[in-house]
C-alpha cells in the first residue's frame, strides 16, 4: 500500500527534536489518516513502538488501575504483554483511539514530568470529550488538528514536487498569469481532486488505479461509517436529530438559500432543540460552520449572528456522495462542478479556507440584494472572497469594493475557472489556487 505523504510529516520531525517537548494529541474526523501518518513516523524514528488502541484491546483500559504515574502505567502495561520493551528515551508509545478512553490524558502530565519517553494521542470524535481531555491534561500537551488531504497534498500524491506549488505561489505574488497548458493540467487536477474529495482511502484507490473506478462506493461507505459513529456514540434523542441534521445537510446546499434552516429538518423543529446537534458534528469534525455576519466590518469575532449560518461537510467528497444519479452522472461526464446550484464551489472553497485555519463568515443582506459567501481578514482589511464556476462579474463583490459604507474593505478576491488577473481592486486567481491563499496574505503584507 502507498503512502500518501502528509503535512503533519514534517510536524511530526519537528517535534521529536523538541527538547522539551510536550506529549501530542492530534485530533481529526476519522479515516483521514491519524493513524497511519503517526506509525509511519514512528517505525522511521524510535527503536521502540508501544501502540495501544482502545478499541481494539479495551483490556489497556486498565492500566489506570494504580495510579497515572509513568511507572505504574507501564508496570501493567508489561503485565498485559510482557513483550513490549520500554527503552528510555528510544520508545514512543501511541494511545490510539483515544475517544474511548479520554482518562488516559490524566497520566500525560506524569509523562511530561518523568521525560524518558515520547507520547502521542490520537482519537477520532474527540471534540466529544474534549472538554474532560483538555481539563485532564492542561499545560502538558500540544494539539495538532489534522484534516483530510488538501490540493497541495493531492499534488504530492500525483508526484510533484515542493517546486511546483513554489511557482504556483510566485505566480500569485507576481500577478503572472499562467501558460494554457499549466492553466490545462492543474484545471484537471483540480477537478479530479473536487470530485474526490481528499479522504486518504478514496485518493489511494485513485492513485493505484488511475481511473475513478469505485471511488464513489468507497464515499458512500464513509458516509454509512460516520452514522455508524452517531449511533456508537450518542443515546436517545439526539441521535435522531443529529443524524436528520446530516441528512439534511447536501438537500438543503443544493436550494439557492444556503443557509441552513433547522424548520426544514423535522417537523415542529426548533433551533433550540438543534442547537447541540449541530455542534456535537462541528466538534466531531464532520461539518464546518459558516456564520453570517451582523455587517460587513472588522472585527470578525463577535460580529456575527450565532442564529444564521451555513453548513459544509468538512471534505467534499462526502457531499459528492450524496449527490442524486442526475447530478453524479452530470459531474464525472461532464465535468459540471456547478451541481447543486454551485454548493460544490461554496464546499471546496470552505474545505480551504478550514484547513488553511480561517474561521468561516458569510453576509447577506436583510433584503437580500446583498451577498458575500466568505470574508478573510489582513492585519486591517475585510476581505471578501467569491468563488465561481466561470469568469463573469460578481455584483456583490463589486459593491462592497466600491461603496463607501465598507469602509474596512479595500480590495476582494476572486477564485474562478480564469487565469491571473487584476482590475478594480479585484484579484483574481484560478480555482486550484485557493490553497495558497494565506501564503499570499502573508506575502502581500510583507511587501
Amino acid at each position: 500500500m502507498i503512502y500518501l505523504k502528509r503535512k503533519i510529516d514534517e510536524y511530526l520531525v519537528n517535534w521529536k527534536k523538541d527538547n522539551n517537548k510536550m506529549p501530542l494529541i492530534v485530533k481529526g474526523a476519522r479515516q483521514v489518516g491519524k493513524t497511519e501518518s503517526i506509525k509511519k513516523f514512528a517505525e522511521n524514528n524510535y527503536e521502540n513502538v508501544i501502540y495501544i488502541n482502545f478499541v481494539e484491546e479495551p483490556i489497556y483500559k486498565g492500566i489506570t488501575a494504580d495510579g497515572y504515574k509513568t511507572d505504574a502505567i507501564i508496570k501493567i502495561m508489561s503485565r498485559i504483554d510482557p513483550l513490549k520493551v520500554f527503552t528510555p528515551y528510544k520508545t514512543l508509545i501511541f494511545f490510539d483511539e483515544l475517544q474511548d478512553f479520554p482518562d488516559i490524558t490524566t497520566a500525560l502530565k506524569f509523562f511530561k514530568l518523568d521525560g524518558r519517553f515520547d507520547v502521542i494521542c490520537s482519537g477520532s470524535l474527540l471534540g466529544i470529550n474534549y472538554r474532560i481531555i483538555e481539563s485532564n491534561s492542561v499545560g502538558y500537551k500540544v494539539d495538532y488538528e489534522m484534516n483530510s488531504l488538501d490540493f497541495e497534498e493531492f499534488l504530492w500524491a500525483k508526484g510533484y514536487s515542493d517546486d511546483v506549488v513554489r511557482d504556483m505561489l510566485k505566480h500569485m505574488c507576481e500577478l503572472k498569469p499562467f501558460n494554457d497548458v499549466d492553466m490545462k493540467i492543474f484545471n484537471d487536477l483540480f477537478l479530479d481532486y473536487a470530485i474526490l474529495g481528499g479522504m486518504p482511502a478514496v485518493v489511494r484507490l485513485y492513485i493505484e488505479n488511475g481511473t475513478f473506478e469505485k471511488t464513489l462506493e468507497l464515499q458512500k461507505q464513509l458516509i454509512l461509517d460516520y452514522k455508524e459513529d452517531v449511533r456508537k456514540y450518542v443515546v436517545g434523542l439526539d441521535q435522531t436529530r443529529i443524524l436528520n441534521v446530516f441528512n439534511h445537510i447536501a438537500p438543503q446546499l443544493a436550494k439557492e438559500n444556503k443557509k441552513f434552516q433547522i424548520t426544514k429538518v423535522g417537523k415542529n423543529a426548533r433551533f433550540a432543540d438543534y442547537r447541540g446537534c449541530i455542534e456535537w458534528l462541528k466538534d466531531s469534525g464532520v461539518i464546518n460552520v459558516c456564520y453570517g455576519l451582523n455587517y460587513p466590518e472588522l472585527p470578525l469575532k463577535g460580529n456575527y449572528d450565532l442564529n444564521k449560518y451555513k453548513i459544509y461537510f468538512f471534505d467534499t467528497g462526502l457531499l459528492v456522495a450524496q449527490l442524486d444519479e442526475e447530478a453524479q452522472l452530470d459531474l464525472r461526464a461532464n465535468k459540471n462542478l456547478g451541481v447543486y446550484k454551485g454548493a460544490l464551489y461554496e464546499n471546496i472553497a470552505a474545505e480551504a479556507l478550514v484547513k488553511q485555519s480561517y474561521e468561516l463568515y458569510y453576509y447577506k443582506r436583510n433584503d437580500a440584494t446583498l451577498e458575500q459567501d466568505f470574508f478573510v481578514r489582513d492585519i486591517d482589511s475585510l476581505i471578501p472572497l467569491e468563488v465561481k464556476a466561470n469568469g463573469g462579474t460578481s455584483k456583490s463583490l463589486d459593491t462592497l469594493i466600491s461603496s463607501d459604507k465598507y469602509e474596512d474593505i479595500k480590495y476582494g478576491i476572486k477564485f474562478a475557472k480564469s487565469n491571473i488577473g487584476y482590475k478594480d481592486n479585484i484579484y483574481t486567481f484560478p480555482q486550484f489556487c485557493m490553497f495558497l491563499l494565506k501564503r499570499y496574505l502573508n506575502f502581500k503584507m510583507e511587501k
